[in-house]
């Protein structure tokens, strides 16, 4: 399956996205959006783990400005559209009963940074560049950096990197826990293989049920999360199927 600007392909249980406009980073255009989003949810239900990519050696830059100016000067509607149609791509992520990683190569700028803050699990070149960069020109972040980044960092911590606009290389990022690892150029497909490979290898429904409690108990108190996670396990030890797989464990 593919289109002009995003290409999918399924290899084996693995869902390869890839963004595929390298003669402009990658930028973030309406077409891009929609697209992302589909392949997604496509994917979501014939993987077993989803990665999504950039072309050309740069994970996206970010929005388009073109067709930013385009949208713009046809009307508020038209410029909401775009932007709606990227938290729709980011968002859709949480609901996927699949992991989703973002391998990050090159620049992850403005939307590219809030894609990867929207991922499940992220693993970054050493000399990859993330940054928020709305703020430095003149903007304000459009696609869930605003809430996302102060939910994964705290809002102080938020606000400085949105406001200064630090770029951060791939340690600087994993020492910050916005990705799991990095690696330099020549061990970082070893590194993406590790990772897709390890997640493939999960229990589906597990997964799938352990996602979906991260993701509910953000928007619950403390104690109504700690409910619903006993819940979740009631119905999963339930289950015929990994009774048996319990029976059969022993400790090593």
């Amino acid at each position: 399956m593919s289109d002009d600007e995003v290409t999918a392909r399924l290899e084996g249980e693995v869902g390869v996205i890839l963004l595929n406009r390298p003669q402009a980073r990658n930028a973030i255009t309406l077409a891009l959006a929609e697209a992302l989003h589909d392949h997604l949810v496509d994917l979501a239900g014939r993987a077993r783990v989803i990665v999504v990519r950039g072309a050309g050696g740069h994970f996206c830059a970010g929005g388009d400005v073109g067709e930013v100016g385009r949208l713009r000067a046809e009307g508020p509607a038209a410029l909401r559209g775009l932007f709606e149609a990227f938290h729709r791509a980011c968002s859709v992520i949480a609901t996927l009963p699949v992991p989703v990683v973002a391998a990050v190569e090159g620049y992850a700028m403005a939307g590219g940074f809030e894609l990867v803050q929207a991922s499940d699990v992220v693993v970054v070149r050493d000399d990859a560049v993330l940054a928020d960069n709305h703020a430095r020109n003149g903007q304000v972040p459009a696609g869930g950096g605003s809430q996302r980044l102060p939910r994964l960092l705290g809002p102080q911590r938020a606000l400085t990197h949105i406001l200064l606009g630090e770029r951060l290389r791939g340690p600087e990022a994993v020492a910050l826990g916005l990705a799991w690892r990095s690696a330099p150029a020549e061990d970082f497909e070893a590194l993406v293989n590790e990772v897709v490979e390890r997640l493939a290898r999960t229990d589906p429904q597990s997964t799938a049920r352990t996602k979906r409690l991260v993701h509910e108990g953000l928007r619950l108190p403390l104690e109504d999360g700690l409910a619903r996670e006993t819940e979740v396990v009631m119905d999963h030890l339930g289950e015929e199927a990994v009774g048996a797989r319990l029976t059969g464990f022993r400790h090593r």
